[in-house]
Order: structure tokens, then sequence, then C-alpha cells
């Protein structure tokens, strides 16, 4: 019998599992806590446990995360961890300090299945979705790496589900994961200080709110359908009257009051001052403020990045009729983590990467 990996159960896993091998369910919560509080990678540092108990947990159980490849650290201070969760599959996690908090971004897929038109995490193609310890395994890793300030706190403070993939398309592993996130016994973060980002799959967001609401981001990137079809294809099946909907609705049990629309600024595409108007007019009944991102670079990409001072006059439209709207600094562009650029290693399923070559490549590279 394979052994059980103890970093994909939450507490309530974790106690059903030790009522199946036959020992109290509070075993649950100690082992909860050696695992992420602690951060414990075998069964022996768990001193208080019996010795017995400890060599029956290793001979059942595991504690395996993913295997840490590489760090970098850039110039700001983020820091970049590359993650091995199989042959021919990496995926990247980073870091961003700030003056207030040290956020964590975390991926929750093998790439992505979505294909935003100006991120190059979705160019890569897509393999397979996280198990729940790969992606508690990267908050995991960080956390060692990172260490405690000088006052015995982690950290980290945040957590946001913006790196590679879409939370919501790997539901029942991210819920899992975030539980993970918010119970005592383990990391501990409050609801508003983790963050799930969706590109709008509005039965999941639904879902999510019932289930464990957390703070939410929309990766919104267009204020009309016909251009949110074309930079963001899943528009197509759930667009924009259906997610400013669906938006409303998590408002009502989510633990901030507001949802953040993520806005990538890309030149002479979505940065007029007419895109602004429009986006006025469409978040109109959802309470929100707006993230706005420069875009981010790749080759081949097909867009440029809007001059510093077309996002300045676009927030200042928003900023005209009432909205809150700030503009993220660009955070380690010069290690490839800034938004939109992770890109890991991925073994793509979909062959998306084969469609976009020439047929003659395509045949070479199969």
């Amino acid at each position: 019998m394979n052994p059980v990996n103890l970093l994909d159960l939450d507490l309530d896993g974790l106690t059903t599992w030790f009522q199946e091998i036959g020992e109290k369910p509070f075993r649950a919560r100690q082992v909860l806590r050696w695992l992420h509080h602690y951060g414990a990678e075998d069964f022996g540092q768990m001193t208080d446990l019996a010795k017995d108990l400890r060599a029956k947990l290793a001979d059942l159980a595991e504690i395996r995360p993913p295997r840490l490849v590489a760090e970098q650290a850039a110039a700001d201070g983020t820091r970049k961890f590359l993650l091995e969760v199989g042959p021919g599959n990496r995926v990247e996690t980073v870091f961003i300090p700030e003056s207030d908090r040290g956020t964590l971004c975390v991926s929750t897929q093998v790439g992505c299945a979505l294909e935003c038109r100006f991120c190059s995490t979705g160019r890569q193609g897509f393999n397979r979705n996280l198990s729940v310890a790969e992606i508690l395994g990267q908050l995991w890793w960080a956390n060692k790496a990172l260490g405690r300030d000088p006052k015995g706190e982690r950290i980290i403070s945040n957590v946001v589900l913006m790196g590679m993939g879409e939370p919501l398309l790997n539901f029942e592993n991210t819920v899992t994961a975030v539980s993970v996130m918010l119970d005592d016994h383990a990391y501990g973060l409050s609801r508003r200080r983790v963050t799930v980002s969706t590109s709008g799959i509005v039965p999941a967001m639904d879902r999510l709110r019932e289930r464990l609401p957390v703070a939410l981001a929309v990766s919104l990137h267009a204020p009309d359908d016909a251009l949110r079809d074309e930079l963001v294809p899943i528009n197509r099946k759930y667009p924009l009257k259906e997610l400013m909907a669906a938006c409303r609705r998590y408002i009502e049990a989510a633990p901030r009051d507001f949802i953040t629309f993520e806005y990538v600024m890309l030149q002479g595409i979505n940065d007029q001052p007419e895109h602004a108007r429009a986006l006025i007019g469409l978040v109109r009944e959802v309470p929100c403020k707006f993230n706005l991102i420069p875009f981010n670079p790749f080759p081949d990409s097909g867009y440029r990045r809007s001059p510093p001072e077309t996002v300045r006059r676009f927030a200042a439209l928003l900023h005209e009729a009432g909205l809150i709207a700030t503009t993220r600094k660009t955070r380690g562009d010069d290690i490839d983590a800034a938004c939109g650029q992770l890109a890991g290693e991925v073994e793509d399923r979909s062959r998306r990467v084969l469609r976009r070559m020439s047929p003659a490549s395509a045949e070479v590279a199969a």
C-alpha cells in the first residue's frame, strides 16, 4: 500500500485518517501543527508523539512536498522558487516583500488551460492540476527559505493564488489547500489575507462563496464583451453580465466588502479614455477597486506596455468617478517573476505550443 502524503490532507482529512488507523482524533491537530507551523520534514521531529506512534506514521505515511529545484533573488528583494512536480513539469512561486506585508504568489496548475492572450504562462500550454500537497508545498518551502522576522513572526503574511493556472478550475484541491492556510493549527492566515484570483469561472465563484469565501480578485482586462472575448477567451462562456452578477453575489459572503479587478494595461488595446468610461459603467453596481497592472512583455506577445502617462490618465478617470484604482509596481521582472511572466516547465498535454507552430516546425517538434 502506498504511503499517504499527509501534506495532501486538511484537518478534517487528517482527523478521518487517524480514526481509520485506530488513533485518537486529536492527533490530527498535533500533526497538522508539526507539518505546517513548524515545517517538520520527518516524523522523528514530532517529539510530543509517542515513539511507537511516530514509527507507525513512518510505516503508513510520508511528508512529501514538491522538490525545490532552484531559487532566484531579484534586485528589489523579490524571490522566485522553482519546484518540480513530476517528470517534465515544474511550477514557480514568487515572494514579494513590501513595507507592511510579505506576499507569496502561489500556482495551482501546471501551465494554464485558459490561454489569455497577454500571458506568457498561458502560452506554454497545460498539463494538469496541482495536488493539495503541491499547492501547499510552495508555502511550506517558502516559509523554510524565508524564516521569521526578529520578533519571531513569519515573513509571509499574505497569500495570493495568482501564479500559474486558474485556481477555480482546480476547485477541490484549491479549497482544501486554502483551508489549511487559514487553520490556526497550520498557517493561521485570515480570510482577508488569502486571495483567490479567477478569470471568471462563474459557477465556481458561487461554490467558493458557499464553501470558503476568501478575498477575491477577478482578472477583468476589458470593459466590453467583444474585447474581453479576444483577450480572455473564457468570457465567451461566462460573459460580463454573468460575471458582474456573480461578483455581486460573492460580496454578500466575502471577508472584504469589495472585489479587486485586475486590469493589465495594453497600449492602444484597452487603455484609452473610452475604455475607462466603459469600465465605470460596467462596475457601477459592484463594490470594487482596480489594480492597474503594467504589461510585462514576453517574446512574440504582440502587445506593448501602456506608457506611464496613459496609465495615469486612465487611473485619474476612474478616480474622478469615485473608484479606487492603484497601479501595481512591477516587481521581480529581472528574474521573470512579474505578473504574467511565470513560465516554469510544462509537458503540454493541450498541444497548444504545437498548434501555434508552422506545420513544418510542428512536425519536427512532435
